[in-house]
């Protein structure tokens, strides 16, 4: 989606990614809600999108990722 370099998300950022999860409060690119917790996510650099790892294998689909600002949203 941004071209940017992505890393691993720490453990911390994906626990309130899982809390916010858990509340209903995000939804994919592709305007789904997420239902199921993230085991782990590639994040971009700049904080702004993460993917879903799923069984190792990186889902890097544009309507997969989520923005990250939602953590921040209520």
């Amino acid at each position: 989606m941004t071209h940017a370099p992505l890393e691993l998300m720490s453990d911390s950022a994906l626990a309130r990614l899982n809390a916010r999860i858990a509340e209903r409060k995000i939804k994919t690119c592709g305007d789904e809600p997420v239902t199921e917790t993230w085991q782990e996510a590639l994040m971009s650099r700049d904080g702004r999108v993460a993917y879903p790892v799923r069984d190792g294998i990186p889902v890097l689909l544009e309507d997969y990722g989520i923005l990250l600002a939602q953590l921040n949203a209520d």
